[in-house]
């Protein structure tokens, strides 16, 4: 016995199933307190995940980035983290900086 499932019956199946949980998400999410430890614990873990994904491609970088002297590329980053910083967490400032900072220093290596 072979079942044809044509493209749009796949596409409507993952859009039903994509928008399942988005729903749910709505309903629990007015339940949930944004003070409360089960959100803090899931910040966390989302900042957690994207430090990890930040200093895996700073030190162990695949591709062209691993041309680039691991100097040049801390050099950037704390830059870049450094004008967060002073300006007050200003996240634009902060990437803007540090992506030019490793633009020069690139470009003068």
């Amino acid at each position: 016995m072979n079942v044809d499932i044509g493209p749009l019956s796949l596409i409507l199946l993952a859009a039903a199933a994509t928008f399942l949980w988005r729903f749910l998400g709505v309903i629990l999410s007015s339940r949930l307190r944004p003070e409360g430890a089960w959100i803090q614990w899931m910040t966390a873990v989302a900042y957690a995940v994207l430090a990890a994904l930040a200093a895996r491609m700073l030190v162990l970088p695949v591709g062209e980035l691993a041309t680039i002297p691991l100097w040049i590329r801390l050099a950037g980053a704390a830059v870049g983290i450094g004008v967060f910083f002073v300006t007050k967490r200003n996240a634009l400032a902060g990437v803007v900086t540090g992506t030019l900072a490793f633009i020069a220093l690139v470009a003068g290596h």
